[in-house]
């Protein structure tokens, strides 16, 4: 990808400015800015070797120069790979800075075996972007080609030369693979030269490049060449609490920026006091909890016997006091804390870590009452009276009057007009010669028919 500011000419980015070459990291991987070349000035010793990128800077090699050659740093150069084949690279250093950067790698003259033949033209870059279109479909054809075969290995990336006459297959295993049977069926499928080589994850990582967790491009696609071993102990000297996921980078592997800083760390360290992990005192001991070589203090977690533990920031005299008193077999009374600054407190005690203004207090506005609909007016004036019934100072004749029910009720749709009290009137019934209710048939006849009436 380009910056803001790179141009581009020939569907390729050209640079910001520095004859086709970018320099701020976005352009190419593993860039160098040939800051010698640019300045014009004339070597009266031609160093006849320059350093040629492949693939936007994934692979970098040293070839030499003709006599008379008619290219300069960014240039695209069309270069010898052996035995008959040429592929196309542009130029990343010329002049004293290849010296430099042979000496630095410890690359000898002697295994230079490519030259430089020409400047590349417009045909000799149709048949490279060619080839970088055949890379992605032969990566996902040779990672099924390795399924099925069961190899435990993983294809990384794949590159193929500008005349398409040789592809390299770049992977990553954990130990030796047979990939005889798989380079044949390689060779017939992509009807090329096949290369394998093997590379480790942080390699991998530097040849497909991405994003890490700061926001910025990997160090290893971008400058990092040389890569060194990262432990768990580089997090513990730096106070780094030791989570997996969050000191693996994208390669699976410790952030190699882990060992930026460690230097630093364990140069303070050396003036902290050792063997101090637990302050004796007669009122309790202090443990150890960590070392702020920012602040300049230790901090411990003291549990006095009477108490609850705290934890207190203590100097590193102040450590060396007591450790010097414990080594004799005596005790302070008491292990009291450092005071901080006055003007410490007050920065921690009103920083506002948002850096926002505080806005004044909204004020609310209060809800309006809802209009009561005539329906909800009857129920809640019900619920109303349902809880002045048991109000002690009402006299009794309104909590009678209350609990009768509503006679004056509108009829429903479909009905009839009803009586004006809800209770059913009780029926005639014959009386015997004495008086009393008959129960006799006549008399039960006559209360069926008055039912049936009613219904």
């Amino acid at each position: 990808m380009g910056c803001s500011g790179c141009s581009t000419g020939n569907g390729t980015p050209t640079g910001c400015g520095n004859k086709g070459h970018c320099s701020t990291g976005g352009c190419n991987k593993l860039n160098t800015y040939d800051w010698l070349t640019v300045m014009d000035i004339e070597d009266p010793q031609l160093y006849l070797f320059a350093e040629v990128s492949f693939k936007n800077g994934a692979r970098k090699t040293f070839f030499r120069m003709q006599d008379h050659y008619q290219f300069t740093t960014g240039d695209l150069v069309v270069v010898d790979a052996g035995n008959g084949t040429w592929d196309v690279g542009r130029v990343s250093l010329m002049g004293d800075l290849v010296r430099l950067q042979m000496k630095k790698k410890n690359f000898k003259e002697d295994r230079i075996t490519g030259d430089i033949l020409r400047k590349a033209n417009h045909r000799d870059i149709e048949r490279m972007l060619e080839a970088r279109k055949l890379e992605h479909p032969a990566l996902v054809k040779s990672r099924v080609i390795a399924r099925n075969l069961n190899l435990d290995m993983k294809i990384g990336d794949v590159e193929y030369q500008a005349d398409q006459k040789k592809a390299t297959f770049f992977y990553t295993a954990d130990g030796w693979v047979d990939f005889r049977e798989l380079v044949k069926q390689y060779a017939k499928e992509f009807r090329v030269k096949i290369e394998m080589r093997q590379i480790g994850s942080r390699q991998e990582s530097a040849r497909i490049g991405g994003i890490g967790s700061c926001g910025r491009e990997l160090c290893c696609s971008t400058w990092l060449t040389d890569f060194k071993t990262v432990s768990t102990t580089a997090a513990r000297y730096q106070n780094i609490a030791i989570n997996q996921s969050k000191l693996s980078g994208q390669c699976g592997r410790l952030k190699c920026c882990l060992n930026y800083e460690l230097d630093i760390y364990i140069e303070e360290l050396e003036k902290y006091p050792n063997d101090v992990e637990v302050l004796k005192s007669r009122n309790g001991n202090a443990s150890l909890v960590k070392v702020d070589i920012f602040k300049g203090v230790l901090y411990y977690l003291y549990e006095p016997y009477k108490g609850r533990s705290i934890v207190m920031p203590l100097s590193p005299e102040e450590v060396r006091r007591i450790k010097a008193m414990n080594d004799k077999g005596e005790m302070p009374d008491e292990i009291i804390a450092k005071e901080e600054p006055q003007e410490i407190k007050k920065e921690e005690q009103y920083f506002d870590v948002t850096g926002a203004i505080e806005l004044p207090m909204e004020k609310r506005r209060k809800k309006k009452k809802k209009k009561k609909s005539p329906g909800q007016g009857n129920q809640q004036e019900g619920a109303g009276q349902n809880i002045q019934r048991n109000r002690p100072d009402r006299p009794r004749e309104n909590r009678s009057q209350e609990n009768k029910p509503q006679q004056n009720r509108p009829p429903v749709s479909g009905e009839g007009p009803k009586e004006p009290n809800d209770t059913k009137p009780e029926p005639p019934v014959e009386n015997t010669a004495d008086g009393t209710p008959g129960n006799s048939d006549a008399g039960k006849k006559k209360k069926k028919r008055w039912y049936n009436n009613k219904k």
